[in-house]
């Protein structure tokens, strides 16, 4: 059983989180930190920086311990109310050691769970929530989103993150009207610039199903999945994985929805049927009900992923509504890990059919 967080109020203090790389700290992003900080108070929140969250890349890098630090102290003090991920990177399964065998740490998720919110590798993160039991999302973060460069966040994600605030009994995960390209210049002298824009055209797509499909929602970034399955990025990762059984069991897996989405990396076509096959080999593919695939960054290998996907789940005859906003493209929606959704294949339509906080039925 999920147990979900309260709901954000004006107020309330949010812990910002270096979990995976610490590049927030670096005296180049110092525009962005004071971006994301300076939106995060025009909602009415207080941003805390944990204590290593600003200590650098290199400080982070070789210290997994610190950032597992940090985030159980923001889990443990009870003024503070969420968590916001700075970024993602490629190596927070290293935390595992240090949060999975504190008995304080999971003890505080029993007992206070809080909004965490973040993508990319942070999936690992979220894996590691979802074993303990805490309804988390895969969403916004401080850097990719609160800290955009524009004079304005992109109106959709901000609407997304809003929803934090929000009481909705339910709620419907639209199309966005325009996509944006990733930024090539995050420099100072890119403040105030715009993103390159699109016109969205395709909208959802139906690769496969038909009628009404309803289950949990469970999933991440393909990239982070095919790392914690393999020792192809680290040699240590799949041994930490499965110690600790980070990647949900076939029987966790069993009648989900899940959700997957690639990363900047752009993974080549062979790539991604390499990474595909891994998850069919697993019987992830047998075990759902459907996939929700999110639109890749900058629409790079769009037509190529989409046969490919269509291909490896050709034997199972998996439902896929294709080119959704989440994940590593522009803009971002929220998807609640573990709450019931429901994808109306015929009207290509998406609904989150239970609250996201605990406090929506008080």
């Amino acid at each position: 059983m999920i147990k979900k967080p309260q709901i954000l109020q004006k107020g309330d203090k949010v812990a910002i989180v270096s979990l995976s790389s610490g590049i927030l700290g670096e005296a180049f992003c110092t525009h962005e930190l004071k971006q994301g900080e300076k939106r995060l108070r025009e909602m009415g929140l207080e941003p805390i920086f944990m204590p290593h969250s600003l200590k650098g890349i290199t400080y982070l890098k070789q210290h997994p311990e610190a950032r597992a630090a940090d985030l159980k102290q923001a889990l443990c003090d009870s003024s503070i109310r969420g968590v916001i991920c700075a970024i993602g990177g490629d190596d927070t399964y290293r935390l595992a050691p240090y949060l999975m065998e504190d008995t304080v740490f999971k003890e505080a998720i029993r007992k206070d769970p809080k909004l965490f919110t973040g993508f990319s590798d942070t999936t690992v993160n979220h894996l590691m929530f979802y074993k303990l039991g805490m309804g988390t999302f895969y969403g916004p973060n401080f850097i990719n989103d609160l800290a955009e460069l524009d004079n304005q966040m992109l109106h959709f994600t901000a609407t997304s993150f809003r929803n934090y605030f929000r009481k909705e009994q339910s709620l419907e995960i639209k199309a966005s009207d325009y996509w944006y390209e990733e930024r090539v210049d995050f420099s100072v002298e890119a403040l105030g610039t715009k993103r390159v824009s699109h016109k969205e055209t395709k909208g959802y797509e139906v690769l496969r199903g038909k009628g009404v499909i309803t289950g949990k929602l469970l999933g991440g970034c393909l990239d982070s999945f095919y790392d914690l399955l393999t020792n192809e990025r680290y040699p240590d990762e799949k041994q930490l994985v499965e110690k600790y059984g980070l990647f949900p069991t076939i029987a966790e897996w069993q009648d989900k929805i899940l959700f997957i989405e690639t990363s900047e990396e752009k993974p080549t076509p062979v790539l991604y049927q390499k990474m595909l096959i891994l998850l069919k080999k697993y019987g992830l593919f047998s075990a759902v009900k459907a996939i929700i695939v999110g639109k890749p960054q900058n629409e790079v290998y769009y037509a190529e992923y989409q046969k490919i996907i269509k291909a490896v789940t050709a034997e199972t005859e998996t439902p896929i509504i294709f080119n959704v906003n989440f994940g590593h493209a522009y803009p971002r929606t929220v998807l609640p890990y573990g709450l019931e959704a429901k994808i109306d294949f015929d009207q290509k339509r998406i609904f989150i059919t239970e609250p996201f906080f605990a406090n929506n039925t008080e």
